[in-house]
Parts: C-alpha cells; sequence; structure tokens
C-alpha cells in the first residue's frame, strides 16, 4: 500500500519538474511594455504601389537622404527587460537572414504579420526578434506561420531589413495551425 502511494507522488513532482520548465507562450503584445502601446503602436504596412512610388521618388529627388515612411519607424522602442533569459514560446512568421547551401533558413527576423520587414514601413523593434536556429527552415516553407520556442534574450540586433529589439535562441520550430 505504501508503495503505491509514493508512485501518484513520483508522477506529480514530474508533473510539477515538466510544467516549470514548459516555454511561456508569448503573444506579440507582451513584447511591448505596459504602458507604451499607444506610443510605440504598430504602423500601418503600407500595400498601395503608387504611394511606395511616391515614396521613392521622393528619396531620389533628395539623394535618398530624407526620412520616409520606408525607413523603420521606431529602431529603439522599448522592450520588457524581465523577458530576458525566458523559456517563450511565440508564433509568427520569417523573413530569411541566413541561408545554408542546403536552402535552409538558419537566422530570420520573427515578424508578428505575412511581409513585415518587406512591406514598408518594417514594424517597431521591439515587434520583431532575430532568431538564430542550428535545424533552420526549409526556405520553401518560409510563407508559413511558426511557432519558435527558445531561450528569449532583450538584445537590439540590426539588420539590412530592420532592428529588431529581441533574440531568441531557436531549440524547438514547428508549423503553426490554427
Amino acid at each position: 500500500m505504501r508503495a503505491l502511494m509514493k508512485v501518484p507522488l513520483l508522477s506529480l513532482l514530474l508533473m510539477a519538474s515538466l510544467s516549470a520548465n514548459a516555454a511561456r507562450e508569448l503573444s506579440w503584445d507582451a513584447l511591448i511594455p505596459v504602458g507604451t502601446s499607444e506610443q510605440f503602436g504598430m504602423p500601418a504596412a503600407m500595400h498601395d504601389l503608387s504611394q511606395l512610388a511616391d515614396v521613392l521618388s521622393e528619396n531620389a529627388d533628395t539623394g535618398g537622404t530624407s526620412s520616409s515612411i520606408m525607413d523603420q519607424q521606431q529602431p529603439q522602442a522599448p522592450t520588457v527587460t524581465e523577458l530576458d533569459g525566458q523559456e517563450v514560446k511565440l508564433p509568427g512568421y520569417i523573413v530569411p537572414l541566413t541561408l545554408t547551401d542546403e536552402n535552409r533558413v538558419t537566422e530570420f527576423l520573427l515578424v508578428p504579420y505575412f511581409g513585415a520587414c518587406i512591406h514598408v514601413p518594417p514594424p517597431p523593434s521591439n515587434q520583431i526578434v532575430l532568431v538564430q536556429s542550428k535545424e533552420g527552415i526549409a526556405l520553401d516553407a518560409a510563407y508559413v506561420p511558426f511557432w519558435i520556442t527558445g531561450t528569449l534574450h532583450v538584445e537590439q540586433s540590426e539588420s539590412e531589413l530592420a532592428s529588431a529589439g529581441y533574440r531568441l535562441s531557436a531549440s524547438k520550430i514547428e508549423v503553426f495551425e490554427y
């Protein structure tokens, strides 16, 4: 009888240990400090090609030195420092940065909506996560959303496309299913 009572206790301890190590599932809003979402809100993506042509023409006329809606609106947006070092799970779309010889994306920007950093302007830096993965993602799968799990770091980084306010060392990548 005493041996039987130990089994449930061991099961409970194991379950508690597993849940303590489980990744915290985040939404994109969790990456914006409380009270700053009004000031650092998400700019609307520009899909109107005539507006884009006007901006490109204006930049050409000024030698490309004018600030425009093509520039990232908030490249130094505030971040949530309490998330540093946490094991998290975040959904999003990938914007490839580094490819292997086998056409696997091993470094990419994770963004909240499809086309971010391609359609302009890029989201604020606190809505972009630089992800590094040993396994990577097949390039031909880059058009679907993914869940990325790993250790999140509050760390500013720059790429040719945009600034990111976070870096994630991916330990697990899975397709996001609705």
